[in-house]
């Protein structure tokens, strides 16, 4: 588990690794939280904005935009926090992982599984 420096102050230009819509519980019940990862003093650093409460996002996933990566000591960062705030404002509007699709391909494995198996007695 990788635990980060926090921050409270971030600007759309700045590079950032990646950014997070994630709900979590907090005082005040379910809310969902943008997570910015950004770089202070040569180390990644979270800020966290709270977007309200989970039910102002029903049926909206959870989703994690990487921005860029770390390799060993190395930093390679590919977009700014307004780019990946922009991919995050159209993921919230439009869901682009249709679980239902999902959930059928699934079946349809399993059952050719199961013909391929019986076939070959």
């Amino acid at each position: 588990m990788n635990l980060y420096y926090g921050t409270n102050v971030i600007s759309e230009d700045e590079p950032c690794l990646g950014l997070h819509e994630l709900n979590f519980p907090c005082d005040k019940g379910q809310h969902r939280y943008q997570i910015a990862i950004v770089v202070r003093d040569d180390k990644p650093s979270e800020y966290r904005l709270d977007m309200g409460s989970t039910k102002l996002f029903k049926g909206v996933d959870q989703f994690r935009i990487p921005g860029g990566v770390i390799e060993g000591k190395q930093m390679f960062i590919e977009h700014s926090v307004g780019e990946l705030r922009e991919i995050a404002e159209r993921l919230r509007e439009k869901n682009v992982f249709d679980k239902q699709d999902h959930a059928m391909d699934k079946n349809r494995d399993k059952r050719t599984f199961q013909i391929s198996l019986g076939n070959g007695n």
